[in-house]
């Protein structure tokens, strides 16, 4: 065991103990997760891409890791900070956290206070972050200073397709595309999960998986039941490609979307986003639904969210955050377009917003 420093940006400093690979100089944003299980799904997320991730719940690792649950092709966070990391038996088939972060070069640190970290990020905002040594901290203050905001950080390459793919084998443990095909979805992926597109197998779609660089033409050629645009990290204000493409397409065919594919979607309808102080990041945020005035709780992964004062007349603010009235999700019925800010196939989360899967089915008819 050895001593690992994480140093944040305001120069708050955090000690606790290496696992995983060894700390060479890991930097990104740290946030905090308030899930309790799902530590797999949250390390293999592409959203995750360019952040450190403080996991609250006071045990990590008790279940280990079954490699076919992965999110994505492995580890897309930076690196995984914990309280206390669990060591003993797991189930036969499976594999340690700390192993699993050894496998992909990712480092880990335990007996650090996530409590007092996690009280910091809410008073102070998220920020960036470095791990490393004692050793190495001239190099690594120097680093910090110098590394980039996540508001000036395009983080999608590495977390995408470079070409198409159709119908793409998500492995075991997910839905298989559908051998009869009720619809055709033209899904273009910025870091796409793997649940996601098990969701839309589940409910007949055959998916035509578009790189992010793809345009309204190479969408529209494919003549699909919708256009679907996928989750991922970053600040969508970067990816003026992907507003053109949306704001091309709506109109000429129904547009759905989750997370980032929300706030692009909130862009090419001509509104804005801004960047939250800490997020939400977890498994338990309510979420209420203006038009039926039921709540559900549902899993969530952004530090960005849409302006609600940007939003044009011809946009309903169909779904809002219960705790802080932050926008989850818009239409516009004359546009043909829907969109959700949280993740309704959950992996990890509560199951409840499953259902509008069903609802961007419907529209895609």
């Amino acid at each position: 065991m050895r001593k690992a420093i994480l140093k944040l940006r305001d120069g708050k400093e955090f000690t606790g103990i290496s696992f995983g690979a060894d700390a060479q100089l890991q930097t990104g944003e740290v946030v905090f997760n308030t899930g309790i299980p799902g530590y797999q799904e949250i390390l293999t997320d592409p959203s995750y891409n360019g952040q450190i991730v403080t996991l609250t719940s006071p045990m990590i690792g008790n279940y280990g890791i079954s490699r076919d649950r992965n999110e994505s092709g492995g580890i897309k966070a930076t690196a995984l900070i914990v309280r206390k990391l669990y060591r003993g038996p797991i189930m036969p088939g499976r594999v340690t956290l700390d192993e699993f972060l050894k496998e992909e070069g990712i480092t880990g640190i335990e007996d650090l206070d996530t409590r007092a970290l996690t009280l910091h990020l809410r008073n102070n905002g998220s920020q960036n972050g470095i791990i490393f040594r004692e050793e190495n901290r001239k190099e690594a203050e120097k680093k910090l200073q110098e590394f980039p905001l996540i508001t000036e950080r395009d983080l999608i390459d590495g977390v995408s397709v470079k070409k198409m793919i159709h119908d793409p084998d998500l492995g075991e443990g997910f839905e298989k595309a559908p051998s009869h095909p009720v619809r055709h979805i033209a899904l273009v992926d910025y870091g796409v999960k793997r649940s996601i597109i098990s969701c839309l197998y589940a409910r007949g779609a055959s998916i035509s998986l578009l790189p992010p660089s793809s345009t309204a033409e190479d969408v529209l050629k494919l003549n699909p039941d919708a256009l679907f645009l996928s989750n991922g990290p970053g600040d969508p204000a970067l990816l003026s490609g992907a507003v053109e493409l949306a704001r091309s397409c709506i109109g000429k065919i129904p547009v759905e979307g989750i997370c980032l594919g929300h706030q692009i979607i909130t862009m090419a309808l001509g509104g804005r986003t801004v960047k939250m102080k800490f997020g939400h990041h977890g498994s338990n945020h309510p979420v209420r639904d203006n038009d039926t005035g039921r709540t559900f709780v549902t899993a969530q992964n952004h530090g960005f969210m849409s302006d609600r004062s940007s939003l044009p007349s011809s946009v309903r603010v169909w779904l809002e955050n219960a705790n802080d009235s932050s926008v989850e999700g818009i239409y516009s019925t004359e546009e043909k377009v829907r969109c959700v800010q949280f993740h309704p196939e959950a992996a990890p989360g509560p199951e409840e917003a499953e259902a509008i899967f069903d609802i961007f089915m419907e529209m895609a008819k």
